[in-house]
């Protein structure tokens, strides 16, 4: 099985979760400027909200997928106020054709002293843990 893990933040918390979702998959995560350019079956997509919205750098990244690359899109992030981007994310990946993982991983994120030291060990275990079952792998 190929996977990818891309990811974009403005704070780092996302980059954290993607890390710990890239070791746990045996894969290596990249921000979004690394293209695509191997097929992958799952593409683990990390991003938040920013201004109610996904910014609009995640929303480029995902119009300029092949979809002939990547089988599914597998969404997690983190925000501080805001929830899921799943909506946002699916309207984007459904434009190209590319289909999205009901399943997704969600947590609080740090942001101007809000949810101060999240995402927190907790949170990157559970990304890990979320990331391994996508794949199949035991939760070790």
């Amino acid at each position: 099985m190929n996977i990818a893990v891309r990811y974009y933040t403005k704070t780092g918390n996302t980059k954290r979760l993607a890390e710990a979702v890239a070791k746990a998959v045996g894969a290596e995560a990249l921000p979004l400027e690394a293209p695509i350019e191997e097929p992958v079956d799952i593409l683990f997509l990390g991003n938040s909200y920013y201004a109610f919205s996904i910014d609009p750098e995640v929303r480029d990244f995902i119009r300029k997928l092949d979809k002939g690359r990547v089988g599914r899109i597998v969404n997690f992030g983190s925000a501080a106020m805001l929830n899921s981007t799943y909506k946002k994310v699916k309207a984007e990946a459904d434009k190209v054709g590319i289909p999205m993982d009901e399943r997704e991983f969600h947590c609080k994120g740090e942001f101007k002293g809000l949810h101060k030291g999240r995402p927190n060990a907790d949170d990157l275990s559970a990304a890990a843990d979320f990331a391994k079952s996508i794949i199949g792998k035991e939760n070790a």
